[in-house]
């Protein structure tokens, strides 16, 4: 799965990198994305794109209320066509979802607390996580429109062998000759967009661990992507800081 990342590169920087609409966003670096906070997203047909900011945890139309999203702030690749909940969007409203690395939690053994890994790319460019969105509207009402909600998910897949040692999931990361191919949801079918949701060669990302501070979500710094030293004893189980 993906539940918290990082998105430090300014507005200025995603709009440049992606070739998209700047749209004036004007965001502060974030060590500690969480779920159910406004992320960036790219839309558009591939041609023509822009940044907007989404409510991450999708919450479909039909949902009653929007507590709904933070059950879903992932999507599985394997059951995308399936499942009701994102099946639509998958058809309609697909996105790129921003972030310059991730976080997953890695067990060790014989200790209860999971180390925290941070994941990037190896040239440090900004990650395309592939994403679907969805509007929500009070009661589902067109004559509310001004209080509509744009949300969106991560889409996930199987590990490659380089995070599988982490967790056995990964959030789908889009090379920029398919960013148009997912975007483009009026001309590209749902089947050949599905074929783009793989897991990234192993040698597109680095992982390496972090500080725990991570794990709580009021804490947010640059130093959390720091790379710390550490030993573990695999007849132990200990973990020790070098």
């Amino acid at each position: 799965m993906c539940g918290r990342f990082t998105l430090t590169s300014t507005p200025v920087e995603i709009a440049d990198f992606f070739g998209a609409a700047q749209q004036g966003l004007d965001l502060a670096p974030n060590y500690n994305v969480a779920p159910t906070t406004d992320v960036v997203t790219i839309v558009g047909d591939g041609n023509e794109m822009a940044l907007e900011l989404m409510h991450w945890g999708l919450v479909p139309s039909w949902a009653k209320d929007i507590s709904i999203g933070s059950r879903m702030i992932n999507a599985r690749s394997e059951t995308l066509a399936e499942k009701p909940s994102f099946r639509r969007a998958l058809a309609r409203r697909r996105c790129l979802v921003v972030a310059n690395g991730f976080y997953e939690w890695q067990a060790v053994p014989g200790q209860k607390r999971k180390q925290p890994m941070y994941i990037k790319r190896e040239d440090g460019a900004p990650l395309a996580f592939a994403g679907l969105w969805e509007i929500w509207r009070p009661d589902g009402d067109p004559k509310r429109a001004d209080q509509e909600l744009h949300s969106c998910t991560i889409v996930t897949c199987a590990a490659n062998e380089k995070i599988a040692p982490v967790h056995d999931r990964m959030p789908v990361i889009l090379e920029r000759p398919d960013w148009s191919a997912w975007l483009d949801a009026e001309h590209a079918p749902v089947a050949s967009a599905i074929e783009l949701l793989r897991a990234a060669p192993d040698d597109v990302l680095t992982v390496y661990p972090v500080s725990t501070d991570v794990n709580r979500v009021g804490i947010n710094h640059a130093q959390l992507i720091d790379e710390i030293d550490i030993d573990i004893d695999n007849q132990d189980g200990q973990m020790r800081l070098l």
